[in-house]
């Protein structure tokens, strides 16, 4: 079974916070990397406390982002 972004964006509730380890396993990226996402903008995220959160519709949009710079 092939798992495309689609079954990704779909599984990222907008309403849920991800933590980094759960953003990593849904996109399929190193920590390293997710966070340079961040830095960079490409990847929204918020702060809770002292941890760093990823909003599903943020990992969604960013899927959409990859999709339209493929096409």
């Amino acid at each position: 079974m092939t798992i495309t972004t689609t079954d990704v964006a779909k599984s990222a509730s907008p309403a849920r916070l991800y933590r980094v380890g759960e953003a990593m396993e849904l996109l399929s990226l190193s920590r390293s990397v997710i966070y340079e996402l961040i830095r960079s903008g490409r990847l929204r995220s918020v702060r809770e406390g002292r941890s760093r959160r990823i909003p599903g519709s943020a990992i969604a949009e960013y899927i959409a982002l990859l999709e339209s710079e493929a096409g």
